[in-house]
């Protein structure tokens, strides 16, 4: 296969080049912009998992590049992710962890004491190929995105975040509604319709009465009798509501390159992308013989330094080192 074959199989792929999209997920923001009216008027934004920063470009361009120099001074859109991502103009960047109440505390911080109008989301975990326990983990990201959420948006406010369609897609979907009146979910059409993913799109934020914002994740692992989903009142069936995109392109179609056609580069490469430093690992040792360990909390590394230092002292001690 050429390097023109991907721009061929996948016209998205090849528009985001063409009109600078980092990564032709910016289309499915746009769509959803556009059949909910998301970003009109906002001046506050967060985009979680953000890199490579496609969905910060659709932030920026909708809420702050069509503004006057002095207007665009009100706006304040910040990018959170552990990776690192190229500079976008309008857009602060957080490198930090979302499930640490700290990442929330920096995010209102950035707001002048305000709170956030919207947020997304388009993380993911990286695809194991197995549908069940990709999108358990897919489910784990999302609560960990509407934990955050819980501290750091405003009443009335939106969420926009990745979902994979399975058996767990309704019991997301009773717990977003704990949280938001409006909550569907999406299908843009330029998520292909072989795949699992959709996105959820919930309006009009409001905490219950009496709830504590918290690691929506560990209340629910700890405490299960608070999931609504498994309240003997509620139905056994919840029917969640669906909206597709409907577009001129389809992702699943091969189109014509055209007699102007000109092969362009990605706009952008992954500058600390995960894969980069496992590969520095590998080339180091023998997976087959040795493990490699990544852990990104600071607290955690020295804790486990520590504890493989005092084993290691241990053993040479019983060897009579």
């Amino acid at each position: 296969m050429g390097r023109t074959s991907k721009d061929k199989r996948d016209i998205f792929y090849r528009l985001a080049k063409e009109q600078g999209w980092r990564a032709r997920s910016a289309f499915k923001l746009l769509q959803a912009d556009e059949t909910f009216q998301l970003l009109e008027g906002l001046t506050r934004a967060v985009d979680l998992c953000a890199a490579p920063g496609s969905w910060s470009q659709v932030l920026a361009k909708r809420m702050y590049e069509p503004l006057t120099p002095e207007d665009r001074e009100k706006v304040k859109i910040i990018a959170v992710d552990l990776q690192g991502m190229a500079p976008i103009e309008g857009v602060k960047q957080l490198r930090a962890d979302i499930s640490k109440e700290s990442t929330a505390e920096a995010i209102i911080e950035f707001f002048g004491g305000e709170k956030a109008q919207i947020v997304v989301s388009d993380g993911a975990p990286d695809s194991t190929g197995m549908h069940d326990f990709d999108s358990y983990v897919q489910g784990e990201l999302l609560l960990s995105a509407l934990s955050i959420s819980t501290f750091i948006l405003e009443e009335g406010g939106s969420f926009v975040s990745k979902i994979y369609r399975a058996d767990r897609t309704s019991r997301l979907y009773t717990q977003l509604k704990r949280f938001f009146k409006d909550v569907c979910v999406f299908k843009p059409s330029a998520s292909r319709n072989s795949s699992i993913e959709a996105f959820v799109v919930a309006r009009k934020f409001c905490l219950p009465d009496g709830f504590k914002p918290c690691n929506l994740t560990t209340e629910w692992h700890d405490h299960p009798e608070s999931w609504v989903g498994r309240k003997k009142e509620s139905p056994s069936v919840v029917q969640v509501p669906f909206v597709a995109y409907k577009g001129e392109l389809d992702s699943d179609r091969t189109y014509d390159l055209g007699e102007n056609y000109v092969y362009k580069e990605p706009v952008q490469q992954p500058l600390t992308a995960a894969y980069q430093d496992i590969l520095q690992k590998t080339s180091q040792v023998n997976i087959k013989y040795e493990g490699i360990r990544v852990i990104h909390d600071e607290e955690i590394l020295k804790d486990w330094l520590a504890n493989d230092e005092n084993n290691r002292n241990n053993k040479s001690e019983k060897l009579g080192v």
